[in-house]
């Protein structure tokens, strides 16, 4: 595999598929688009299983590495993985194909263009996970954001128009920043090459600010509070497959960005502002969490989920300790599986009665027992239950951040208990009580399809659960010497300082 360029074949297949959909024809042509697009996201899949059976668990170096000039002499096309990236590239490869089956009825309007968006999106998430250079992660992480204004623009609700133009406004507006502070960071070590920018060390007054340029673009995709509120509009607006892939992987860029550029590049920086991060965090889990509570619309109930569980996340990276850090992994694989099961469950009452008002619902059980099943599992899965992947996750965290600060570790634990209480008034206002509402003793229980749909996401949220250590195996060693190296650029500092 050291010379097989399988990094740029898993990246860019899909744009494979984006031919094959164009090329389709006649009065089946919305029907074979669909089976072309679902076909290439699965080969996709499964050649990204070339990487997890591959993978050497012991080292932290980059693997799987392609590396060839491309805009003049210092910017490269430069590909590889780490046990971190790894786990982001297999999630995105996951989620892609139950993506495309989620719009197969829903969607019956511009078909083909709908398709393109959403492999041309596949390929610039992958990309985001494997450039080692920040010019090109740069491209693929703004590039993003372009398939996902036309899925909520054209394909979305009613207020489209207005949550799209939201969406790229605040993703726009902290990009902006983060260009200016690659551009300081190139003229500075002289090479946009990640790897080694890593290593290099900025000068400390430096760090505060690009520390802070990079935190208003990885902050605004988190979304940490308070650049949050375009979250909810979004996932409102955005068809249901928009919301899987927003929720499932788009979220989790902030996080990887932290991890990737804030902790290892602006090392000093990242330890003076922790506080600020445990602040925006604390008050993320407690607020959007007791917002989520009041909320009528089911969507925006889970979206404010997402910003009290993305807390979490960035608690446990500033927590600077293995079992924050890898705990933050964890939460974010895991809510990739679960917050993208809530959605499709939306998804599954929605197609039915065209509404995602929680008052219009009420007592399912008696008549979508599969349904209400497959509901319950990841309401509970979502509050943290023993034996689920966000239990893992958060118990990680918490270990890690009590290490740090007892009173933080207090206030994010109240999140859980807020949590257990939304989701569990979700379910009950939904599913129990009697079937009086007429139109809703019409309604049918799972179809085949939702069914398929469902079981992979089931299946790997309790492995996560009862198995974490194929998850922590993988990312023990990056995470190691991502730890290492940022307590050495400490005390290297500190050594300076000192003489």
């Amino acid at each position: 595999m050291e010379h097989f360029p399988i990094l740029s074949i898993i990246t860019f297949l899909p744009l494979l598929g984006v031919v094959f959909v164009l090329l389709t024809k006649g009065e089946n042509a919305d029907r074979n688009a669909r089976n072309a697009a679902l076909w290439v996201t699965v080969f996709t899949f499964l050649a990204s299983l070339i990487l997890w059976f591959s993978f050497d668990k012991t080292t932290a170096d980059f693997q799987f590495v392609e590396k060839t000039g491309w805009l003049g002499d210092n910017i490269n096309y430069h590909m590889g993985i780490d046990g971190i990236s790894i786990l982001f590239v297999m999630l995105t490869t996951f989620i892609m194909p139950i993506v495309i089956l989620t719009g197969w009825d829903a969607i019956q309007s511009r078909v083909k263009e709908y398709l393109i968006a959403f492999l041309i999106l596949e390929t610039l998430m992958i990309g985001v996970f494997c450039a080692l250079d920040i010019v090109l992660f740069y491209l693929f992480f703004e590039g993003g954001l372009i398939p996902m204004f036309l899925i909520i623009g054209v394909w979305g609700g009613k207020n489209r128009v207005y949550a799209a133009y939201k969406l790229f406004l605040y993703t726009l507006l902290g990009s902006v920043l983060m260009l200016l502070a690659m551009l300081y960071m190139y003229f500075q070590a002289g090479t946009t090459d990640i790897p080694t920018m890593m290593q290099y060390g900025f000068d400390t007054n430096a760090q505060t600010w690009l520390f802070l340029a990079f935190f208003a673009s990885f902050a605004v995709k988190m979304p940490m509070w308070p650049v949050h509120t375009w979250l909810p509009d979004a996932h409102v607006q955005a068809p249901t497959a928009g919301s899987v892939i927003l929720a499932g992987i788009l979220l989790k860029m902030g996080g990887y960005g932290f991890l990737r550029f804030s902790l290892p590049m602006f090392p000093v920086a990242s330890v003076d502002l922790a506080w600020l991060i445990y602040t925006l965090s604390v008050i993320a889990i407690i607020y959007t969490s007791l917002v989520a509570l009041m909320q009528q619309d089911m969507k925006k109930l889970i979206a404010y989920s997402s910003v009290a569980h993305m807390g979490f996340v960035t608690l446990g990276i500033f927590a600077f300790n293995s079992q924050g850090i890898e705990g933050a992994i964890m939460v974010m694989l895991a809510h990739g599986f679960v917050a993208s099961a809530l959605f499709l469950c939306v998804g599954v009452i929605y197609d039915r009665l065209h509404t995602r008002e929680i008052e219009r619902y009420g007592g399912l059980v008696n008549i979508m027992p599969k349904y209400a099943l497959t509901f319950m599992f990841f309401v509970m899965a979502s509050v943290g239950l023993p034996g689920t992947g966000n239990f893992v996750g958060e118990i990680l965290v918490l270990i890690g951040l009590f290490k740090v600060s007892i009173w933080t570790t207090f206030f994010a634990a109240t999140g859980l208990i807020l949590g257990a209480a939304y989701m569990l008034w979700l379910y009950r206002k939904v599913v129990f009580g009697e079937l009086v509402k007429e139109d809703l003793k019409a309604m049918l229980d799972m179809n085949k399809r939702e069914v398929i749909i469902f079981a992979p996401l089931i299946f790997f949220t309790i492995w996560m659960g009862i198995h974490p250590s194929t998850f922590l195996d993988f990312m023990h060693v990056s995470v190691e010497s991502l730890i290492t190296n940022h307590q050495a650029a400490l005390a290297a500092v500190a050594e300076t300082i000192a003489h």
